[in-house]
């Protein structure tokens, strides 16, 4: 199969104008991802407030916080739900087709957002343990999203501006972010003056109302709305013409779908269709040597290049509101209430997301296709690793209450361009470069390398930024190396970033079959 051979349905939607149908795509597969984003975000805003609710003792001098065990098992347990989610539903997909299975990780996402609200259980460790189930399971349907909205996005798009509706997908990612802050900001507002209490210092007993137990449930239950809303159109989409004709091998109804979609006349072609699967050249499988030969570099690529990115990315964003407290953004928690530090945190984590995290994101997807995913990437490894050793090497000059604002603007300069750069452009390759009958897999298995990234970052960093000095880290953990030498050695992940990023190769331009070699045959 040659490219000029390609198939007359396959090429119909490689040169088709941008019309109504990619901009439905986009905002069906992105409301996944708003969700997923505001389902994985939402728990850093609501962690102290469950320190105080449920980890406050009496004759304590300072608000209660979750244990070092607790803490990192409810911000973690779902990105270790979404790594198996990824894996799982990644392979599923290339199995049974894209469209069949994002019904079922839509389901799962939204009975579990709403089921990690109404975690039950009178006693810390009840409720703990609850919420901890069914925010696995939450990450399990997440992880299905990834490869799937990946997938079927790149195999809708057209050659041209392929690359830009795969990143705006992803970029609805900031504003779930956005989206989680802002639900915060409404709703301990609301609750702040409702009950007007005593800050902690003033009266502990009193600064933390029962009925601030209601502000984290209604915040995580909210993920549900988005989703739940776009089941119905995610239903109503057809298989993707790919799947159908060159994994299903029905060319016929791939012309009838794609026909209806672009309102044309496409010929099934089916002697071509027979033609393709008697060709030996395209039948290997994940693990054989063939594959390993063609595209072993690459899936190391992706996946190394993911992992990095993920240790830096999700050690920053879970644990913002940690730097924030340390160079004196968010007040003491003592001087406090319950519900005023809900909001202080949310505001600090909103402010990030609306200056730096949400711009970055449609940066890439307004570049992504003018200079290449390999460029975008290079340069975001490298600026987020100048970035972080410009906030790391003086960063006793930072935490003086002068410098505070140089600080918050070298952070957000530092998402700014994971942004604009490999958290983006990482999403977007493995979608492209690997053969339709194992896209979707090879898309999990990349997605499921950050996420474990994602998991060292979150609990290696939580242990790491801990004080040299055993008298003041937080309850019950051990002394770390302190917040400067973590951003350091994130700065030197950044750098191996850079390095992995040549293990990938370049799709701007190029036909999914094309990219994926899938159009070469060996005389």
């Amino acid at each position: 199969m040659s490219a000029d051979n390609n198939l007359q349905v396959l090429n119909a939607l490689d040169v088709a104008k941008t019309q109504l149908y990619h901009f439905t795509t986009i905002v069906i597969a992105g409301m996944g991802f708003f969700t997923d984003a505001y389902d994985l975000f939402s728990i850093s805003l609501v962690t102290k407030l469950l320190g105080r609710l449920y980890y406050t003792k009496s004759d304590l001098l300072k608000p209660g916080t979750l244990p070092p065990t607790v803490s990192a098992s409810v911000t973690g347990v779902a990105l270790v739900g979404t790594l198996a989610g990824q894996l799982f539903f990644g392979w599923l997909g290339d199995k049974m087709g894209r469209k069949t299975v994002y019904g079922m990780t839509l389901i799962i996402m939204v009975l579990c957002s709403v089921a990690s609200g109404l975690s039950f259980g009178s006693t810390p460790k009840g409720v703990m343990a609850t919420l901890c189930f069914f925010r696995f399971w939450l990450g399990f349907g997440i992880g299905g999203d990834y490869p799937l909205s990946a997938t079927i996005m790149s195999e809708y798009a057209n050659k041209k501006t392929r690359g830009a509706f795969i990143a705006a997908v992803f970029a609805m990612q900031g504003f779930g972010i956005l989206f989680s802050g802002i639900i915060a900001l409404i709703v301990s507002a609301g609750f702040d003056h409702a009950y007007n209490v005593p800050s902690f210092q003033e009266n502990a007993a009193l600064s933390t109302v029962p009925q601030a137990d209601y502000i984290w449930r209604i915040i995580l239950m909210f993920g549900a709305l988005p989703a739940f809303l776009t089941y119905y159109w995610r239903m109503k989409m057809p298989e993707t013409a790919r799947y159908t004709a060159l994994v299903a091998k029905d060319a016929k109804r791939a012309a009838q779908d794609m026909g209806r979609v672009l309102q044309v006349e496409i010929d099934p072609e089916d002697a071509k269709i027979e033609q393709m699967s008697r060709d030996e050249t395209n039948k290997f499988g994940l693990f054989s040597w063939e594959f390993v030969c063609r595209h072993g570099l690459h899936l190391f690529g992706t996946c190394s290049t993911w992992f990095l990115l993920d240790i830096a990315f999700y050690s920053q964003n879970l644990f913002q509101k940690d730097v924030f407290s340390a160079v004196g953004w968010i007040p003491a928690a003592k001087t406090m209430n319950a519900v005023q530090e809900v909001y202080k945190i949310a505001r600090a984590q909103t402010l990030i997301a609306l200056l730096s995290t949400v711009p970055g994101y449609w940066f890439t997807v307004a570049f992504i296709d003018i200079v290449g995913r390999f460029a975008i990437q290079l340069m975001g490894f490298f600026f987020m690793t100048v970035f972080m050793f410009a906030i790391a090497i003086p960063y006793e000059h930072w935490t003086k209450k002068d410098n505070h604002i140089g600080f918050v603007a070298m952070y957000a300069l530092t998402f700014f361009f994971a942004n604009f750069g490999p958290n983006a452009t990482t999403f977007v390759v493995p979608a492209e470069i690997f053969p339709a009958r194992l896209r979707s897999t090879c898309h999990g298995i990349s997605a499921a390398a950050g996420k474990a990234g994602a998991i060292v970052g979150a609990y290696g960093f939580l242990y790491a930024a801990q004080s040299k000095d055993p008298t003041k880290t937080d309850a019950g953990y051990p002394a770390g190396i302190g917040i400067k030498n973590s951003l350091l050695a994130l700065g030197a992940i950044n750098a191996l970033g850079m390095v992995c990023t040549f293990c990938v190769p370049e799709s701007k331009g190029k036909s999914l079959e094309e990219a994926s070699q899938e159009t070469i045959t060996e005389e």
